[in-house]
């Protein structure tokens, strides 16, 4: 690995390494926040997960979430959204191809060779931390948009790895929005029955569960209705009995304002879990 930055704040150490990739074949970023109590003891892994056309560095300057993860002892991981680099297959449009990675291992070409978020949030990227930063091996993951998406689904299919989820303003449902189905009729194919295990709403229906989950939707926010679709998650919460805290904010957008408001709460819900 390679450290590509490094920033003191909050008492801890804001970094982003690069690193060569198996499951990606390419060369990846991801941010790291360390926060001051690891310097005393191992710490819990917070993921984050972020949103179309982000990388690794909109939530570490954006989101002011440092300044509570130094006070609940966790450390905050960020991944690029997909892989990156001149070979790498990529479209013209801003919602497939690089940067819009939707935390899926693509079937199709020429998407397969590098597109494999999944495995790489899920097993590469977490066996990378667990031996090179001061953690434990306890995780939570959360996220916004497509991440939210990624947060929930990652979750829903692996209750026994991750101690919680959240997520602001998730695509819950992208089998049934326009920003799925483009995405996955690419990378997965024409095949809807595939593309049913990266829908959190599917998911939820056909049994998956966890223990509880967070999520905080903006009614301002201009893709609510279209893309997102947040009362589907909640109806198949309450039909499937499982436990969920679904909050809708008046006013809110989808930008990071949105997500500075309200990512202590976040923090201090995934810390509680994460020190069970």
């Amino acid at each position: 690995m390679q450290k590509v930055e490094e920033h003191w704040v909050c008492g801890g150490l804001q970094q982003v390494w690069r690193h060569e990739s198996n499951t990606l074949n390419c060369a990846m970023q991801f941010a790291v926040f360390v926060p001051p109590q690891a310097s005393q003891a191992p710490c819990p892994v917070l993921y984050w997960l972020s949103g179309l056309t982000c990388n690794e560095q909109n939530f570490i300057t954006k989101a002011g979430a440092q300044r509570y993860a130094a006070e609940h002892g966790v450390v905050l991981v960020a991944p690029d959204t997909s892989p990156r680099g001149e070979g790498v297959a990529d479209d013209a449009a801003w919602d497939l191809g690089q940067g819009a990675g939707f935390y899926l291992n693509a079937t199709e070409s020429p998407w397969k060779p590098h597109y494999q978020m999944y495995d790489y949030v899920l097993n590469e990227l977490h066996a990378l931390v667990l031996a090179s930063f001061p953690v434990v091996d306890k995780r939570s993951v959360f996220g916004h948009s497509m991440g939210g998406h990624g947060a929930l689904v990652l979750a829903l299919r692996n209750p026994q790895a991750f101690c919680s989820v959240s997520a602001f303003a998730p695509i819950v449902a992208p089998t049934q929005v326009p920003w799925g189905e483009k995405a996955f009729s690419a990378y997965l194919g024409e095949d809807r029955a595939a593309w049913q295990q990266y829908d959190a709403v599917a998911l939820i229906n056909s049994g998956h569960r966890v223990k509880d989950l967070l999520v905080d939707q903006g009614l301002g926010d201009n893709f609510y209705e279209e893309q997102l679709k947040t009362g589907l998650l909640k109806t198949a919460c309450e039909q499937q009995n499982l436990p969920h805290t679904i909050r809708l904010q008046g006013g809110y957008d989808h930008s990071y304002y949105f997500i500075s408001t309200f990512v202590g709460e976040h923090i201090a819900w995934h810390a509680k879990h994460l020190c069970q």
